[in-house]
C-alpha cells in the first residue's frame, strides 16, 4: 500500500490524465471554425490575465503602460 501522500499524488495524476483525455476527445469533435474561436478566446484571456498580473505587480503604471507592456510581452513571446 502506498503512503497517504503518494496515494494522494497518484490520484491527482490520474485525475489530470482523465481530464486531459476528455479535453482531447472534445477538441477532436470540434469543427475547425469552433477550434479557431476557442483558440482566439484563449489568446485574449491570456492577454487579460497578463494585464491583471502586471497591474498587481506595478500599481503605479498607467493603463497605457500596461497595454504597451502586454503588447511587447506577446509580440516577443516564445514557446
Amino acid at each position: 500500500m502506498l503512503p497517504a501522500g503518494l496515494r494522494a499524488e497518484a490520484n491527482r495524476v490520474q485525475s489530470f490524465v482523465e481530464m486531459f483525455t476528455e479535453a482531447q476527445r472534445i477538441l477532436r469533435a470540434m469543427p475547425p471554425a469552433q477550434k479557431l474561436r476557442a483558440a482566439e478566446r484563449l489568446y485574449y484571456s491570456a492577454r487579460q490575465l497578463k494585464a491583471a498580473a502586471l497591474r498587481a505587480q506595478h500599481p503605479a503604471w498607467t493603463d497605457e503602460a500596461i497595454r504597451h507592456a502586454v503588447r511587447e510581452i506577446f509580440l516577443y513571446a516564445r514557446s
